[in-house]
């Protein structure tokens, strides 16, 4: 097999491998059978909500299955035709068939994205969160570079952006914002970022042109529906209004209509400014709580599931998920999958599905990465 047909092939293997891991294969089948002869018994119907979600149910299932077999199928058969034509000398016919592979190897990398994205609240729109670190002027600086990426990350995807909360920085940059992403999946994709992100550059900011070190974290939580009940006590919460700032001049107010809720359990922190009226504000304040609270839930789930429940400590400081360097050499490198850029501008730009398309594996796999971070 020629090495770049074998490269593709290689490829599709390792998506189906994860797509069979992630159904639990033998398992899987064996449901379908089990749904597929509840469907055919008439007394299925006599409950609607029943009947509605196991047809739900087999309908997701027989979609994944039927999805990784044809895929399985194609692959097999465009190789046996790559080897025929190969003998043959026909290389117009080896150059279609390996053209055809590599889409083939494309469609199965989407379709392993999309099984991954079965979380309780992957679907679901989210809220991003963006903190600098210590380091005053630096630091937030690299707090509104990350603005930037997410922004056009999402917009990139299709997604409608809505600033909700902003704190300018002192000279330049931010001190913190928090974004609504509107779109699908816009959760399952943009969990995978929640951590500390480290920038290593020649600062703009020192005269010395000296070398610096910068930490923003960025946190994300899904928005809730109504479906969704999270209790809150009015007397855990401690409720604060202040004068509303803006990016450039924007959304500046002459009232305290921003406000910032404090659950005093948790220590959440939740603010909104993004309208003019303090009723309206705190109004999307607690509903970001209850998002929060939410997320910390299903945090909580799967930790315990996975077994780290016990062993995992707070993002902090010093737990930096991916650290991007742009002098002397140029790199971005994730800290908990390997996965590297050696392009941070395109990073910089929004270029993140590898990276979260990797973390996504890595929770289905399980697999741990010693990855050594970058000076």
């Amino acid at each position: 097999m020629r090495a770049e047909a074998q490269q593709y092939i290689d490829r599709i293997d390792a998506a189906l491998d994860l797509l069979r891991r992630f159904l639990d294969w033998d398992r899987a089948l064996r449901r379908l059978d089990e749904l597929n002869a509840r469907v055919e018994d008439p007394t299925l119907w006599d409950n609607q909500k029943l009947a509605q979600e196991v047809m739900r149910e087999r309908t997701r299932l027989e979609a994944a299955i039927g999805a990784t077999r044809a895929i399985d199928s194609e692959k097999t058969d465009t190789a046996e035709l790559i080897e025929m034509a190969d003998a043959e000398g026909d290389e117009d016919m080896v150059t279609e068939a390996i053209a055809s592979l590599k889409a083939l190897a494309d469609r199965a990398d989407e379709d392993k994205i999309k099984a991954l994205l079965a979380g309780e609240a992957d679907a679901s729109d989210t809220y991003l969160e963006i903190h600098a670190g210590a380091g005053g002027t630096e630091s937030q600086d690299w707090a509104e570079m990350l603005s930037r990426m997410y922004r056009r990350w999402a917009e990139r995807r299709g997604y409608k952006v809505e600033l909700v909360d902003y704190q300018a920085g002192d000279q330049a940059g931010i001190k913190s914002a928090t974004f609504l992403f509107k779109g699908e999946n816009a959760y399952g994709y943009a969990k995978t970022e929640s951590g500390v992100h480290r920038l290593v550059r020649i600062s703009p900011y020192d005269s010395s042109a000296r070398r610096h070190t910068s930490f923003s974290s960025v946190w994300v939580y899904p928005v809730i529906d109504d479906n969704i009940e999270i209790e809150v006590n009015e007397s855990d919460l401690k409720i604060d209004t202040y004068r509303a700032s803006g990016a450039g001049g924007q959304h500046v107010n002459t009232t305290d209509s921003a406000v910032r809720i404090t659950h005093v359990p948790s220590g959440i922190i939740v603010a909104s400014q993004n309208d003019r009226s303090q009723h309206k504000n705190r109004a999307t304040a607690m509903n970001m709580l209850k998002a929060r609270l939410y997320e910390a839930e299903l945090r909580r789930r799967e930790e315990a599931a996975s077994g780290e429940y016990q062993a995992k400590t707070e993002i902090g400081w010093g737990h930096q998920i991916r650290s991007y360097v742009l002098q002397p050499y140029q790199l971005v490198k994730d800290l908990r999958t390997g996965v590297t850029s050696t392009s941070p501008d395109d990073v910089l730009d929004g270029a993140l599905d590898p990276f979260m398309a990797a973390a996504l594996s890595q929770k289905v796999t399980g697999e741990k990465v010693d990855v050594e971070d970058v000076d």
